[in-house]
């Protein structure tokens, strides 16, 4: 038998979607709704492959091997993968430079 994860939300990316989709949706209400279903979709999906998703490139070219993700372009979805449970850590516009914004994250947290 396949094992399940638990997949939760942090804050922040709880946060990252909700201003995402809000931005959509003052463009267009029902893009928006389209879009935040496709990624709770494919994020609830990691319960039974957490492990699909690549490592995150410019943490992995750092030796940080823990995190991964999944593309719904144009976002990038981060998550950590731990004993029974996935958790979602970020939503990210890949068109924005995602170095700068993990190092503003990790800077805010100290």
């Amino acid at each position: 038998m396949k094992k399940s994860y638990n997949v939760w939300w942090s804050e922040t990316a709880e946060n990252d979607l909700v201003s995402m989709i809000e931005y959509i949706a003052g463009e267009s209400p029902l893009q928006a709704r389209k879009i935040f279903g496709e990624i709770k979709k494919r994020t609830e999906s990691l319960n039974a492959f957490p492990d699909r998703g690549r490592m995150v490139p410019e943490l992995k070219n750092q030796g940080i091997t823990l995190y991964h993700e999944l593309i719904i372009e144009p976002w990038r979805v981060m998550y950590r993968v731990s004993e029974d449970s996935v958790y979602v850590l970020s939503v990210l516009d890949s068109r924005q430079n995602v170095e700068d914004i993990l190092l503003q994250r990790l800077i805010a947290w100290k």
